[in-house]
């Protein structure tokens, strides 16, 4: 782009610990924390050079824990200070993305807001760019406005989104109607899903203005929407902000933004979304993890720096964090992490089933090694 978009503020939510890749993944270094493609930098790092050009870097924001403020300031240390706004406690995403925007509108009443997560991977600069640009301008006129991912396979892993008419909005040539949310489905769904084209992969991207967000908010959540006012209205005077913030950000409905919002909107005919054409992963266990990193090819993907890995007729993913030396010898689609105090085997087929893992820690308790 040649220069960023004048009235749009981006967002970064920075939450979740990503416990489906666990051990790797952890509540003091969550999955956006971690180099996770070998770009060489973290995803949320990708993510803020990602949004830079649309907005600019002066108007990125960030919503993350209070316990990461450090991690996220060292990642990005061109970040506005009053642009850091820090949750005391996991309030899902309606709340974080509410907070933002009650802020921001709060500071610049016309604003328009995209949100984007910190942990997912995208490939292909100009084509999401592209779809931004367009989400914008249906945002201009009153819509909140999703990206949807056009799929590629008939994907289980993913909730999806169904078209429905086009959208008659300048400069957004792709915009549709949004005619409901569908969530996961089995294989056969999928599959007919896929067949459709009409239905694309939810991948948690909005933009809006954000008054017309809060409104919608208001609209089916009024008690959070008016705990957001008042934590907005205390944020920018430091004396005040930290007793606001400990006395109502605990009592905040905990819902997702879908639901909160864009469901809702979805029903009434507020909702547009515009197709990403870009490569897309939420990088949501090690499977797709496996297939991020090996390219689609039948072979094993080694993430670690200093990795001692001997391989042979082996495929998968191997992350290594200590300097053992690890030997994988025909073995197929397995999945093995090693950290200091932590070693996970699985395979891909089984990948899902790592949060298991990590709720059966919680029971026993042991949060060490969480």
């Amino acid at each position: 782009m040649a220069h960023p978009l004048d009235d749009f503020y981006a967002v970064i939510p920075a939450g979740g610990v990503g416990s489906r890749l666990w051990p790797l993944s952890r509540a003091d270094a969550p999955k956006f924390l971690h180099d996770l493609t070998g770009s060489g930098q973290t995803l949320l790092r990708d993510t803020w050079d990602r949004l830079a050009p649309l907005s600019g870097e002066h108007r990125i924001a960030v919503v993350t824990g209070r316990a990461h403020r450090a991690a996220v300031e060292r990642e990005l240390p061109d970040i506005a200070d009053r642009n850091v706004f820090l949750e005391s406690e996991p309030r899902d995403s309606a709340a974080a993305i509410g907070l933002a925007a009650a802020i921001l509108v709060a500071r610049e009443p016309d604003v328009i807001i995209g949100s984007f997560a910190a942990d997912h991977v995208i490939r292909g600069t100009r084509t999401f760019e592209f779809a931004v640009q367009q989400a914008v301008e249906v945002a201009r006129a009153g819509y909140i406005c999703t990206i949807g991912i056009q799929p590629t396979e008939a994907s289980v892993g993913f909730g999806y989104i169904k078209k429905s008419g086009e959208l008659d909005v300048d400069g957004a040539p792709e915009a549709a109607t949004v005619e409901r949310f569908v969530e996961k489905p089995d294989l056969e769904t999928a599959r007919s899903y896929f067949a459709d084209r009409s239905y694309l992969w939810n991948a948690g991207m909005f933009i809006s203005r954000a008054d017309v967000l809060l409104d919608e908010l208001a609209r089916n959540q009024p008690e959070l929407h008016a705990g957001l006012i008042e934590l907005a209205e205390a944020w920018d005077d430091r004396e005040r902000r930290g007793p606001v913030v400990d006395r109502v950000w605990p009592r905040l409905t905990k819902i997702a933004i879908d639901y909160a919002v864009a469901e809702p909107a979805a029903e009434r005919g507020r909702l547009a979304v515009i197709p990403g054409h870009f490569d897309w992963d939420d990088v949501g266990d090690f499977a797709s993890l496996a297939k991020l990193n090996s390219h689609g090819r039948n072979e094993l993907a080694i993430l670690g720096q200093n990795a001692r890995v001997l391989s042979d007729a082996s495929s998968g993913i191997l992350v290594s964090q200590t300097s053992r030396v690890i030997s994988l010898i025909g073995v197929q689609d397995i999945v093995v992490v090693d950290t200091e105090d932590a070693l996970l085997v699985t395979t891909s087929e089984h990948a899902q089933r790592v949060k298991g893992v990590v709720d059966a820690l919680k029971l026993t308790g042991r949060g060490d090694v969480l």
